[in-house]
């Protein structure tokens, strides 16, 4: 599309196209900035409209709820466990974010002014995969199996996480993840593995991992996905597909951090030369004014 049949097509589905931008000349970001906000519903009907591939089915509209927990741009998994198992999944759930992964951990997440089922239901029906975290009387809970039954009937991926007690029932066909001496850190990178490997959510998560690097303030976590972007070349089945890689240096070419750390700067430009691209550079145009004339800069 042109500019002039994006500004056409995307009011049919209620978005905002007079709302500030950062005139970076980029339809990809001029896109991404102006669906920022929008539902995940609204995605879904404009992928549907454009006849794009994906594995998302959208639920009754009476029981489309907005979750309030999930990080803007991150990955969506929710987490179904025992409450005792509570403290080592709040640990996991910050273990996962720096792989661009937002999770839903009903103990860390409900306030208590909100009744805890209409939140967890809202979860359940905006999430993009669920990860069961198996262990001795898990199949005696009746939420944590409703969990798991609301993700089989969405057709949203389930990832049976093994501590004590082997897949069963629906969930029997989905191979499991061992723990089996594993830290925190290394079930998190391990999920994050499958997530990358699976095709019905390879391109959700690694299209996540780019756009957290991007909007992320901290010089530390944008270094840490830049290593983890890297380390996934090790393995051509993980290694980011090139249009990704061209997609964050587009977009990075905007962001203030990579013109601030010339260090974050020098760690990406290694992973481009790596995949014969161009490097980014501090003198580039995006860089400076985008407007010649300070009377066109926003205040």
């Amino acid at each position: 599309m042109s500019y002039s049949d994006i500004d056409a097509f995307l009011p049919a589905f209620n978005i905002d196209i007079t709302k500030p931008t950062s005139s970076v000349n980029s339809k990809w970001v001029y896109v991404k900035e102006l669906l920022a906000d929008a539902s995940s519903e609204t995605i879904i009907r404009i992928a549907d409209e454009l006849d794009m591939d994906h594995p998302y089915v959208l639920a009754p509209a009476n029981e489309i709820t907005e979750s309030r927990f999930w990080e803007p741009s991150h990955f969506k998994l929710f987490l179904s466990h025992l409450s005792s198992f509570k403290k080592t999944v709040g640990q996991l759930q910050i273990a996962l974010r720096k792989y661009g992964i937002s999770t839903f951990v009903a103990h860390v997440d409900i306030e208590p002014t909100r009744k805890w089922q209409d939140e967890i239901e809202a979860a359940l029906f905006s999430m993009d995969a669920l990860a069961a975290i198996l262990m001795p009387g898990f199949e005696e809970s009746n939420w944590t199996d409703q969990e798991v039954g609301v993700a089989i009937g969405r057709g949203v991926p389930v990832i049976p996480i093994i501590k004590g007690l082997d897949p069963y029932g629906f969930i029997g066909k989905y191979q499991g993840l061992n723990t089996s001496r594993k830290s925190v850190n290394q079930v998190a990178e391990a999920l994050f593995k499958i997530l990358v490997s699976s095709p019905n959510t390879r391109s959700r998560i690694l299209t996540c991992l780019v756009d957290t690097t991007v909007i992320s303030s901290s010089p530390e976590d944008v270094a840490n996905k830049l290593e983890i972007i890297g380390q996934l070349y090790s393995l051509p089945i993980y290694s980011l597909p090139v249009p990704h890689l061209e997609r964050l240096r587009e977009a990075a070419m905007g962001a203030a951090i990579f013109r601030d750390y010339k260090d974050i700067r020098s760690q990406f430009n290694t992973l481009l030369a790596e995949n014969n691209l161009e490097p980014i550079l501090e003198s580039d145009a995006v860089f400076g004014d985008i407007s010649s004339s300070s009377d066109d800069l926003p205040f």
